[in-house]
């Protein structure tokens, strides 16, 4: 693994083939030095205009930015006049989506981040991740560089993860013994497709779309050498989180399931089913005081300090009950970006700053003296080529 840069560059782009019309994002991420590309993100986003896909794309490569190269310094360069001009703060925001979008990004944006017009002939990667992604040749982030040591396979991680070891620190227990929790986000709902807010059970509660089941097959297939290590499957209780719970046990030589509602996703209250675009168009003063505080829920909804202390309350119940083994859990966004961040020891806030996509499988092994080691393999299975080894 080579040390991450001090500056680095992001080069997006976004298209739409109607304006509005089926559109799609790409994202570079480069050391500023030395040219080496770090990650790329392309990623198809339904139906939209293309302003909206260019800055889909910049808040992409500014994600790319925080999680692969922390601290770094970041120009971003886009052949979009309109989103360079808009986010140095030249340009006044006049549309309410854009508004919304350039919030978005800016809190992504690391301090001293600048923004550079580019030709659209120097801009032909970005460009190209985007159009692969409406051609349907891709979809999600591939990692190089700093954070592409080859993932061996699970197996192997999970056989080299020490056993016996000090006394417990933190509390999840276990007469020293280590705990491997294989977390998989649920596959595509209605609601995910649509990039709309869907909360716990006291929303919609939509069950997984076909390509939902197909991603979490593709995932079952991806973990099905781990099948004769996994000692339980824990899901969350919302529908789409159990039925992906129910195929992995098939795919896993029928796992027993059980609910643990401290996994469930965010409840979201009044805004369930809304696009963020529409939250903001409806409940904007809301929304803002939402984003700028972890302690605030919408109404009927959560706060993510709420989710928090269910989330890792419910983590310490399964570590204590399955010291040792290694146990799959099938759960959402928030949850699994809450126990990610505290197992870097990261503030809460780190949650707007990563990026989890559905099927997605994030490994996170509890060391007894209270360590935590974390694995994340952010992409969907059937990508899975560009992240795991031929081990599998």
């Amino acid at each position: 693994m080579t040390e991450t840069p001090s500056k680095v560059v992001v080069e997006a782009d976004g298209g739409s083939r109607g304006n509005p019309g089926p559109a799609a994002y790409g994202a570079v991420l480069k050391d500023a030095a030395t040219g080496e590309v770090l990650a790329e993100d392309g990623t198809a986003i339904g139906t939209a205009s293309n302003n909206v896909a260019e800055y889909r794309g910049l808040i992409a490569g500014l994600l790319l930015a925080a999680e692969h190269a922390p601290g770094a310094v970041v120009e971003a360069r886009l052949d979009s006049k309109l989103v360079v001009e808009q986010m140095s703060g030249r340009w006044k925001i006049k549309h309410p989506d854009m508004q919304v979008l350039a919030r978005e990004a800016g809190a992504a944006a690391p301090r001293g981040t600048t923004y550079t017009w580019v030709p659209r002939a120097e801009n032909a990667h970005a460009d190209r991740l985007a159009n692969e992604a409406l051609d349907g040749e891709r979809d999600g982030v591939t990692v190089h560089g700093i954070d592409a040591e080859p993932a061996d396979s699970l197996i192997e991680e999970v056989e080299e993860s020490p056993r016996k070891t000090t006394p417990p620190a933190r509390g999840w227990g276990g007469e020293g013994e280590s705990t491997t929790v294989v977390i998989v986000r649920h596959g595509v709902t209605k609601h995910t497709s649509a990039k709309r807010f869907s909360g716990g059970l006291g929303g919609d509660n939509p069950p997984l779309s076909d390509e939902g089941r197909e991603q979490i097959r593709a995932a079952g297939d991806w973990l099905a050498p781990l099948a004769a290590r996994v000692d339980a499957i824990v899901s969350s209780p919302v529908r789409r989180t159990r039925e992906s719970a129910d195929l992995l046990s098939d795919l896993l030589g029928g796992v027993e399931v059980s609910d643990e509602p401290g996994f469930a996703e965010m409840e979201f209250g009044h805004w369930d089913g809304l696009t963020f675009a529409e939250v903001a168009e409806q409940h904007g003063d809301e929304l803002s005081t939402w984003l700028g505080s972890l302690d605030v829920a919408p109404t009927g909804g959560e706060s993510f300090t709420v989710v928090q202390q269910r989330v890792l309350a419910a983590r310490d119940r399964l570590v204590a009950e399955h010291a040792g083994r290694t146990v799959v859990v099938t759960s959402h966004v928030t949850p699994i970006k809450t126990l990610v961040a505290d197992a870097l020891q990261a503030p809460l806030d780190a949650v707007f700053r990563m990026e989890l996509s559905p099927a997605s499988v994030s490994v996170i092994t509890y060391h007894a003296d209270g360590r935590a080691s974390l694995r994340l393999f952010n992409a969907l299975p059937p990508a899975r080529d560009a992240f795991a080894s031929s081990a599998w």
